[in-house]
């Protein structure tokens, strides 16, 4: 999949098959309107392609009315957003700047300028509460008004369902805020991950006997924080068991290394035989977060916080060895 900043580059396919959103986290909602724009893509020639925005538009209003509760909790960081959307087999995305431009661009002029003079758009799929332009005055029928006297087509998805519950990003933040992993999983069609560069921390973990692997989330306001069960991809042929912590470490020094920066520390409970003797700093890896043990919390000095993640490390096992469990259960069962 082939990546822009903006829309003015010479690599951008002069014709397309668009969808505009902000997809956080790339739910299985997305996941169904993905699929139908390729459809529509082959069936005209042309790429898919999938136009987001970097920051989210509601972080932007946040930071400008300086109301940070405006702000969205963020499901997935912008690699994992790309990610996603190349698994899904979108051929281009365009990551547009979010800022006060694009924010007072009036609704006829996005689509003038953005979407047919830059884009080249011959086919647009939205989702069925989809609005634009300043003040969110377009719409779908503005849109679809639009499509009939500038040469392009507009569809409309309805909400995507799993068993009656609407598949949204508002319900899988909701899903990961409370903890309901297993939920959010079923909202996403996988496990939650986060995944990122190996960064070097404070290099306390070593000295607690408990080394970690560290990803910085980049942004404030992650939808899930805590502690949680997990499983690393990117260190060998098998994926890793382990126990992490995703927030802002209240037990540290605010001034450390990352001191104020969200991140997911991940303690491998399988120490990866393919970094014996060296270290994992670079190196990009995949954490699926399993199970929430509970919150974060702070410890009372340094052999608190040991025996904290210790337990921690205990109990992860003990929710590992439960799915085994319950894994040689079903097969047993398939056999029968």
């Amino acid at each position: 999949m082939k990546v822009f900043r903006g829309f003015h580059h010479p690599g951008i396919a002069q014709a397309c098959a668009l969808t505009i959103g902000n997809f956080d986290g790339v739910h299985r909602g997305h996941q169904a309107m993905l699929a139908l724009l390729r459809s529509e893509a082959q069936q005209r020639g042309v790429p898919s392609c999938v136009m987001t925005f970097e920051p989210h538009p509601r972080d932007y209003f946040a930071a400008a009315l300086q109301k940070p509760e405006l702000a969205p909790a963020r499901v997935g960081t912008l690699r994992d957003k790309l990610t996603d959307l190349a698994q899904a087999g979108v051929d281009q995305s365009i990551v547009l700047p979010f800022d006060a431009k694009l924010a007072s661009q009036a609704a006829q002029s996005f689509i003038d300028e953005v979407l047919v003079k830059g884009l080249g758009t011959q086919y647009i799929l939205v989702g069925d509460d989809f609005r634009f332009g300043a003040k969110r005055a377009g719409d779908y029928a503005m849109l679809d008004a639009a499509g009939l006297t500038q040469g392009f087509d507009v569809a409309r998805m309805n909400s995507y369902e799993v068993h009656g519950l609407r598949v949204s990003s508002s319900a899988v933040r909701e899903a990961l805020g409370e903890g309901r992993m297993e939920d959010a999983a079923a909202l996403l069609g996988r496990p939650y991950r986060i995944s990122g560069h190996v960064v070097h921390g404070r290099k306390l973990g070593r000295e607690l006997g408990f080394r970690t692997l560290n990803l910085r989330f980049s942004h404030w306001n992650p939808a899930a924080s805590g502690i949680f069960v997990v499983l690393v991809h990117g260190l060998g042929d098998n994926p890793l068991p382990g126990v992490a912590n995703l927030g802002i470490r209240p037990s540290l020094d605010p001034s450390d290394v990352n001191g104020g920066r969200v991140l997911l520390e991940t303690h491998c409970l399988e120490w990866p035989a393919s970094l014996a003797g060296q270290e994992a700093y670079g190196k990009i890896i995949r954490v699926e977060l399993l199970h929430k043990l509970h919150g974060e919390l702070k410890y009372d000095g340094l052999d608190a916080l040991t025996k904290g993640i210790a337990k921690d490390c205990d109990d992860a096992r003990a929710y590992l060895a439960s799915l085994h469990g319950q894994t040689q259960r079903q097969t047993t069962r398939d056999r029968i």
